[in-house]
């Protein structure tokens, strides 16, 4: 099925709108579910280090202005030695507090590196775990580079926000509080003047911060699109050069490229104007409560705070409050700072948390089936009995629903009756198709590119499900067949060849994990593949990468026809497997070829008519439908489309 474009959507705002500044509440409630479900010790530790590092870093206030006020007094009296006594165990204790505070402060950074990493990496565990099990399809649909995003970009993004913006808002957030109720219990009048310019900040933080958040979001967008123009670009160099096509995709990348550098921009130019806005505010709120509580202490001003109840008569607004209030006040208004900088990190950590959420929640391939593939060996009696070792011989293992078990022997009887399929709902690709292929026989398809050919395939090991009809192996309903006891039954070459970085022999041995070097050497033999491997600079300890791009597509095949070999499963299905192979070397597989297929059905689809021509029966298709079959001879005799097309009256692909 063609790839379609997939560009990944972010998170909405308010009433839909793309690139919202609305907090998604159930994505971080559920990272922070996922948190405390993989940390249930670590995270409340971590927390409680954060509040405790947070509060102790509020309290130096309070002793601040007691030691103030202790000097005042004693100024008066002038006895430094009683001063001394009254003033140094406070300051001792103001040393202790920021003492602790820097020991909790090192002890959370420290935890929260090993719960980030920790946490990333189950997350990572679960994307992956998730994917393996979602349907062929999913990767039809998604571009490629788009589905690697989720591992690098997303990630990155829900990295920063867990290991930054969330301790650092639980942080800033105790730090705000406690410092409110320091400052309502010195000055009601003073704290008016600090919330006056903090509504200031939240003003401009709105204003400005709303149109960074919408940006990064559309960032996390344009990142998505371009590594996955990029993928697709590497992995059609080879196209782009045969066809001259760098100036087009050189311009393709600049538009592409354009948009994610006018979003970057965009999201770092607001971010990037906020803080030193903030700073400013604050700085000028510094000199306005310097001023004003100047005016205060000047004229004999009650403070108006909680701790007038403390004093006997009216308390006023004196310096041992103000000194201390310009402190707090400075830490009041760079917490809150603190807490508008997290803004952009907060909403591009979720909208990756949203992505990487939305891959784990994709629908898994559904699998109802509950007959099993078993090892066999034959009793006293004849009958089928199950073995714990491998014993070579298969069968189908079938529970009934009144606690029976019976066995079918894996022969490779396969069956289609009456098929009907659509890729997309409304657009069927095939009609009424009816195969029967009988154990060991050997069934091509031919016919146009488009036909229906791979289709066919595809629905026998179920990478798709069919609309309807049946499809039966052995006899048994696929329907009723785990899929991946039905696959390991099922050996297929494709025409796109993929190997894995590792060895020649790795690669042999992906046919069958537990095979042994010499039956993977025998594998190759079989198709002819030993004596290239032999002639590679390391044999069969060659490594290869990239795909195997040290080797020629010829070379490359044979090696993944030698990994269906190892396999040595009943039924092998062979799709365009010598396309990329010449002639000659042709001639050298298709011996290796017959070998393998002696004793197990074979379903083959080619494009050369040479390959098809000793095929049992050949079945020619036409947009989705079997318009003529039969044995090569026959449909000879036909003289219909199969000889108009082996006379080369047409072009068969």
């Amino acid at each position: 099925m063609p790839e379609k474009t997939h560009v990944p959507q972010g998170p909405r705002g308010p009433r839909g709108a793309p690139g919202g500044m609305k907090i998604d509440v159930a994505v971080l409630k559920r990272i922070m579910k996922l948190l405390f479900k993989s940390f249930p010790v670590l995270v409340p530790l971590t927390m409680a280090c954060i509040v405790f590092s947070s509060i102790t870093a509020s309290a130096p206030a309070i002793f601040q202005q007691q030691v103030i006020a202790d000097i005042q007094r004693f100024y008066e009296s002038g006895d430094w030695a009683a001063a001394s006594k009254v003033i140094l165990p406070k300051i001792a204790i103001l040393i202790g507090f920021y003492a602790l505070s820097m020991a909790s402060i090192t002890l959370y950074t420290q935890l929260m590196a090993f719960i980030t990493q920790g946490f990333l990496h189950k997350m990572r565990v679960r994307m992956f775990e998730g994917m393996q099990n979602l349907p062929v399809k999913y990767f039809d649909t998604h571009k490629h580079g788009d589905i690697m995003s989720y591992y690098t970009n997303d990630i990155d993004t829900l990295r920063e926000l867990i290991s930054r913006a969330l301790p650092t808002l639980l942080q800033a957030s105790i730090v705000v509080v406690s410092v409110f109720f320091i400052m309502i219990f010195y000055s009601v009048l003073m704290t008016l003047v600090v919330l006056a310019g903090v509504a200031a900040m939240f003003f401009v933080t709105k204003v400005v911060g709303g149109g960074s958040a919408k940006y990064f979001m559309r960032q996390q967008k344009s990142v998505a699109k371009t590594e996955g123009f990029i993928q697709e670009m590497m992995s059609g160099q080879k196209v782009i050069k045969v066809f001259n096509h760098e100036e087009k995709c050189k311009a393709d990348f600049d538009r592409v490229n354009g948009e994610l550098y006018n979003d970057s921009y965009r999201a770092h130019a607001y971010a990037n104007v906020l803080g030193p806005i903030i700073q400013n505010i604050g700085n000028v709120l510094y000199v306005v409560i310097a001023t004003i509580g100047g005016v205060l202490v000047l004229s004999g001003v009650p403070r108006f705070g909680i701790s007038s109840l403390f004093y006997a008569g009216t308390a006023l607004v004196t310096i041992d409050i103000m000194v201390p209030f310009l402190n707090m006040s400075k830490q009041f208004t760079g917490n809150v700072n603190q807490l508008s900088q997290q803004i952009n990190v907060v909403a591009m950590g979720l909208a990756g948390a949203k992505r990487i959420f939305d891959i784990m929640d994709e629908q898994p391939e559904v699998d109802n089936g509950y007959v099993t593939l078993v090892n066999v060996e034959t009793g006293a009696a004849g009958e089928l009995k199950e073995s714990d070792k491998r014993t070579g011989k298969w069968a189908w293992r079938h529970p009934h629903g009144d606690g029976t078990v019976t066995y079918t022997e894996l022969k490779g009887d396969v069956t289609m009756e009456h098929v009907d399929f659509s890729y997309t709902e409304g657009k069927p690709v095939l009609f009424d198709v009816s195969v029967y292929a009988n154990p060991g026989q050997k069934v091509a398809f031919v016919g146009a590119t488009g036909a229906g050919k791979t289709t066919i395939t595809n629905l026998i090991n179920r990478f798709y499900d069919i609309a309807d009809g049946k499809i039966r192996y052995d006899g048994i309903n696929v329907n009723k067949i785990k899929k991946s006891d039905l696959r390991r039954s099922l050996g297929i070459v494709l025409q796109e060849t993929n190997l894995f970085t590792g060895s020649v022999l790795d690669n042999i041995r992906y046919g069958r994990l537990d095979a042994t070097d010499e039956e993977c050497i025998a594998a190759a033999k079989l198709v002819g593949a030993d004596d290239f491997i032999t002639r590679l600079p390391d044999g069969y300890e060659t490594a290869l990468a990239n795909n195997g791009s040290n080797l020629s597509q010829g070379q490359r095949q044979l090696i993944a026809i030698a990994r269906a070999a190892v396999a040595d499963p009943p039924v092998m299905i062979l799709d365009e497997a010598t396309s990329s192979i010449d002639t000659r070397t042709e001639a050298i597989v298709q011996r290796g070829m017959d070998k393998l297929m002696e004793s197990r059905t074979v379903f083959v689809i080619a494009h050369r008519l040479s390959t098809v021509k000793n095929s049992d029966v050949i079945m020619v298709l036409d947009h989705g439908r079997i318009i003529e079959r039969g044995s090569h001879e026959k449909l000879i005799a036909d003289k219909g489309t199969y000889y108009q097309l082996y006379m080369g009256s047409f072009e068969l692909e």
